[in-house]
């Protein structure tokens, strides 16, 4: 159960929050109480990769399965997966054989809840926008500079463009809209990014949702509207703990995606492991001209975290693949 896992890793069973047997959150006072004396963070990235994957997170699970068996106190921190890539051709993001993290499917379908109140809170945002607009909240906000989208899990084709408000008047201003999917939504990478509830309410009221005519942006705190969407977050701040198939800890954080965020886990996630692990391996999404870059110049800056070392995974397919050779 995920108890023993939390046991074995030193959280108190008063800052463990389970989710059923097999997953659960973590207090963020379990922070405060960790070891002085920080373990190292390893990052895992990669060869730029082929359509399917060169196995980065394989790889971080399976070097955390090892360093297990070889007796260290090691943790593994990744980030949420999401629906799209999981019904579509990527799949899963928990791993592959037997290095992988479980319970698999509740990880990769719903899990506790984060990208489900994320998807709430952006949503939100946008209905409070276009109120704005509708009862002339903020002066001269131009429904044309709207900025804030829609997001939905699924990655829906027919959502990527639409018209929105073509109910007449009382609907709304009649405008072009769009849903994203709800990885690369502001919220998930400023949820990544956050060091704890406050920096979290503070980074989400400087969200800039459009323009007035005159060109100044409309801010989140200037449509008052940060405390509501706190309600809805307010349990996403807590990383979430489950384990490997050899039952080494496994934390799993936020899920922004690499190419329009910076493609990591949390910090808050790096902050506790490192506070009662030895070793914390880690993953910095797509490859190393993408996703690595960004760890050391995104996450790293904003964390004060170093890594100790980085692992980077190449294969043979990649090589053939981006020398234009055949695969065989």
């Amino acid at each position: 159960t995920i108890s023993k896992i939390a046991d074995a890793l030193g959280f108190k069973s008063e800052h463990v929050l389970p989710y059923g047997h097999y997953k659960a959150k973590i207090s963020l006072d379990a922070i405060e109480e960790g070891s002085a004396s920080q373990g190292k963070l390893v990052v895992v990235t990669g060869i730029t990769p082929t359509p399917a994957g060169e196995g980065k997170t394989t790889t971080a699970i399976g070097l955390t399965q090892g360093m297990g068996r070889l007796g260290h106190k090691v943790s593994v921190n990744l980030r949420e997966p999401t629906l799209g890539p999981i019904f579509g051709i990527k799949g899963g993001g928990t791993g592959g054989g037997n290095a992988r993290i479980v319970p698999e499917d509740e990880i990769n379908i719903h899990f506790t809840g984060d990208a489900h109140a994320v998807a709430s809170a952006h949503n939100l945002l946008a209905a409070l926008v276009d109120n704005a607009v509708f009862r002339n909240a903020i002066p001269d906000f131009d429904p044309s500079g709207i900025q804030w989208s829609r997001v939905t899990d699924a990655s829906d084709r027919g959502l990527r463009q639409v018209i929105a408000g073509v109910g007449g008047s009382g609907y709304g201003p009649l405008r072009e809209a769009r849903f994203d999917i709800v990885s690369a939504s502001e919220i998930m990478a400023i949820l990544a990014l956050a060091d704890g509830p406050d920096d979290l309410r503070e980074r989400i009221s400087r969200i800039v949702v459009g323009a007035t005519r005159g060109g100044e942006s409309v801010t989140v705190e200037q449509l008052g509207v940060q405390g509501a969407l706190m309600t809805l977050l307010h349990q996403t701040v807590m990383p979430n703990l489950v384990q490997t198939l050899e039952g080494q800890p496994a934390i799993v954080h936020a899920g922004p995606f690499g190419n329009i965020a910076h493609g990591c886990s949390s910090i808050l996630a790096d902050k506790l492991a490192l506070g009662y692990a030895d070793y914390v391996i880690t993953e910095a999404g797509f490859a190393s001209d993408l996703g690595f870059e960004k760890f050391m110049h995104i996450k790293t800056r904003q964390s004060g975290l170093l890594p100790k070392a980085a692992v980077l995974v190449a294969s043979a397919r990649a090589l053939k693949w981006h020398g234009r050779m055949p695969p065989s």
